[in-house]
């Protein structure tokens, strides 16, 4: 009976594994968003304001109370987005949670009566949750896997990159994050909480998900993409608020990692969705200690309380601070580099093999990490518990499966512990924890943090870039944490007099790991200060951060900046290049043939001009009586398939129209976040259709920004990055002025009377 039941198991099996598709079934996976750069996979965002006729007629239709509508909506999705964030959040952490603890709880169970049958068990709990995780991405998400930060750093840079914000990766990514780190790989969901809340953002802007019935139409009132990124925005400080119960810190994160554009209104929104969060995950926390989460308890959210460390420091600890500054610059950059190579191979031979290759990959990774997690504390010697002290609160040897220093794993006599264990067999939020300690010094030895370190590296260079939601923050604290708690100990064995707590250091050690790796200053240091509730280290952190910083520059750029650039993701960063200077914006249009359209067209020319470019901008030209041409404005690809789809604005006559009598409104030209919209293959067009004409004229953009063709290509860049365009129109030097604007000009106060517009009297009005 028991065979049959066997051999019908591994029949199923098999079935399951055979229907496992071998090649990529037309899907974009996360490590090649951009690698195929067609116009069908990314395009840029419009993030100006295209003030066409019917935007005109829309925005003088709109008084006082849209307005205040309209700012109440913001507020509100904020709050919505702050929210969703929060219990996403929450319910990752307490999954995870809940599976490590299950997990290790059974396995030290049947470890008292077998280690191989308590080793067998653990492994294949993680490897059931990797693959799951990893079978999700390959079959349902392909766009979730990875951090996510790097994509979503892209959308905020100006550029759509289709998937990454759909409701298929949002679930993706949250039961991906739960197999990946429930399944003890070396990864982090800090990361895909970022991801998770831009998903979060994007779908509560566009009113849901339509392609599941899951849409609000009362919630669909942002019309342009500049609404909606602001909300992405929130949505990103939110995830980091999330993940390290930092609402500050996610509030600088998004200012100085991921966004490009920032507004002071901006601002308050961020602040206020990060708030709410806070406020969400603590009131979970506070219901889940009466014990109703399972395994959950204290644990769960990352916070390691250090105010009862370290008091104070002295000068003579500067010294090897500062070395702890340098090693984590060192590491940082080495292992940018590396994990830049490793990925790249992976994404350009191992990954081009199909799903089949993917799932293999990361199940044999979760083995090896599983085996050596398991395996290697058995090659240290148990040491005796130190003597208690009641009023430190450390128990020693601590109770099997739970969170605490001091694990008795494997270990002949009931008070000894395994100090490898204490970092090894664990999640890695408790070995954090443990390393951070205080009141623990010599618990761990310089071999076992040696062994450590090195294999923890290796694992966290290898995992990343998996078919996994996979976040670098955590595995950055382990590893910082690490060599930090090394530097400590031989503070401790060299200044003897000095009240040194080894915990501390591998606070520093931390930051100095993530600030080499991520380059990032501020937020990362209100960060740590934060999940760590100790402001008397932050002059310690900045100089490590400073330090460290400082030594990665030296070698490359920074981790998400690396990854970007791997998947294609064009960024424009915040300075151009310096060869910039020397070059005009005639250069930069590569002497390339303009493509215009007249404005009134016949719609069989349309279609050619369309079919035979992919430009998403066309300039919109007029002759002028003496037979010249007059550029009128700039009108979009989008908007040009939307009036061919619909048909409703053709006309028979080749003569302009009444802008009044055109029907489309603002709404119909808004293309839904991270779609491919509309494409010109989708229109089917009759023979009589194509002998019509379109006046372009009321959906046109009249006000383009336009440059003279010798303006330097720097101000050109600084121009575009700062006002968040897409197109710029380069023109020869204007033969006349017609005004000049001066601050004075830009002075106007509110007034009762609308008609009437004051200027502000300002002595020597005519200097400003």
């Amino acid at each position: 009976m028991l065979s049959n039941q066997l051999h019908n198991g591994l029949e199923t099996a098999k079935l399951l594994w055979s229907r496992i598709p071998n090649s990529e079934d037309g899907e974009v996976d996360g490590g090649s968003l951009l690698r195929n750069s067609n116009r069908n996979t990314v395009e840029s965002l419009d993030y100006e304001v295209i003030e066409n006729y019917a935007y005109r007629e829309e925005q003088a239709q709109r008084g006082k109370l849209y307005v205040g509508y309209y700012v109440a909506v913001k507020w509100f999705l904020a709050l919505l987005t702050g929210i969703g964030t929060g219990l996403a959040a929450v319910f990752i952490n307490i999954s995870v949670e809940n599976f490590a603890g299950w997990k290790f709880a059974l396995t030290f169970s049947i470890i008292q009566r077998s280690y191989f049958a308590g080793f067998v068990i653990y492994v294949l709990i993680n490897l059931i949750l990797v693959f799951s995780s990893v079978y999700i991405v390959t079959h349902f998400a392909p766009a979730a896997a990875g951090s996510g930060i790097p994509e979503i750093k892209g959308y905020l840079n100006g550029l759509d990159i289709h998937g990454i914000l759909l409701f298929r990766t949002l679930i993706g990514k949250i039961f991906g994050s739960i197999g990946s780190v429930g399944g003890g790989l070396a990864l982090g969901k800090e990361g895909p909480l970022v991801h998770t809340g831009a998903c979060i953002a994007s779908l509560l802007g566009q009113g849901g998900s339509s392609k599941y019935h899951l849409s609000l139409r009362w919630l669909q009132v942002f019309k342009s993409d500049r609404d909606r990124r602001d909300l992405v925005t929130c949505g990103c400080a939110a995830g980091v608020a999330a993940a390290f119960r930092a609402p500050v810190g996610g509030v600088l994160f998004a200012l100085e990692e991921v966004t490009s554009w920032w507004r002071s209104q901006l601002m308050w929104r961020v602040f206020f969705t990060s708030a709410i969060v806070a406020v969400v995950v603590r009131t979970a926390m506070g219901w889940c200690k009466s014990g109703k989460c399972g395994h959950f308890g204290s644990g769960g959210f990352i916070i390691w309380d250090t105010s009862d460390g370290q008091e104070d420091y002295s000068f003579e600890e500067l010294l090897p601070m500062a070395v702890i500054g340098v090693i984590g610059g060192l590491l940082g950059a080495l292992f940018n580099q590396l994990t830049f190579h490793i990925t790249y191979w992976r994404r350009n031979y191992l990954h081009k093999k199909g799903n089949r290759v993917k799932i293999i990959e990361a199940c044999l990774i979760s083995v090896i990490t599983s085996a050596i997690s398991f395996g290697l504390p058995l090659l240290r010697k148990c040491n005796p518990c130190p003597e208690s002290d009641h009023d430190s609160g450390i128990e020693c040897p601590r109770p099997p499966g739970m969170y605490g220093n001091y694990v008795n794993f494997y270990c002949g006599k009931d008070k000894e512990y395994n100090d490898l264990a204490t970092i090894f067999f664990n999640t890695q939020d408790d070995a954090i924890r443990n390393l951070f300690s205080a009141k623990t010094i010599h618990e761990f030895s310089a071999q076992s943090l040696l062994t450590f370190l090195v294999m923890f590296y290796t694992l966290a260079v290898v995992t990343f870039g998996t078919a996994v939601p996979a976040g670098q923050f955590v595995p950055g604290i382990m590893i910082g944490s690490t060599y930090g708690r090394l530097v400590g100990m031989f503070v401790v064995n060299f200044y003897k007099k000095l009240n040194v707590e080894e915990g501390t250091y591998a606070l520093l050690g931390a930051a100095s790991f993530l600030g080499g790796s991520m380059r990032m200053t501020v937020s990362l240091c209100v960060i740590m200060v934060e999940i760590t509730n100790n402001l008397k280290l932050l002059p310690l952190i900045m100089l490590v951060l400073l330090i460290s910083k400082a030594v990665g520059d030296a070698f490359n750029e920074g981790f998400y900046e690396q990854q970007a650039r791997l998947k294609g993701i064009a960024l424009l960063e915040s300075r151009p290049k310096y060869q910039m200077r020397n070059m005009m914006a005639k250069e930069a249009c590569r002497n390339q043939k303009v493509v215009s359209f007249p404005r009134i067209v016949k719609v069989a020319d349309a279609v050619s001009i369309l079919q035979s470019n992919l430009h998403n901008g066309f300039p919109v030209i007029d002759h002028v009586r003496n037979g010249e041409t007059l550029v009128i404005g700039l009108v979009l690809r989008s908007h040009l398939l939307v009036l061919l789809q619909s048909k409703v604005d053709f006309q028979h006559s080749p003569l302009p129209c009444d802008p009044a009598g055109v029907s489309k409104s603002i709404s119909e030209f808004v293309k839904p976040v991270s779609s491919k919209g509309i494409s010109i293959e989708d229109i089917h067009l009759s023979s009589d259709d194509l002998e019509m004409y379109i006046d372009l004229a009321p959906v046109l953009n009249p006000s383009p920004y336009v440059v003279p063709e010798d303006m330097s290509l720097t101000k050109v860049y600084n121009l575009f990055r700062q006002l968040g365009l897409r197109h710029i129109f380069v023109v020869p030097r204007a033969s006349r002025v017609v005004g000049m604007i001066t601050r004075e000009d830009l002075l106007i106060e509110d007034s009762e009377d609308s008609a009437s517009v004051e200027l502000h009297s300002t002595s020597g009005a005519s200097s400003i």
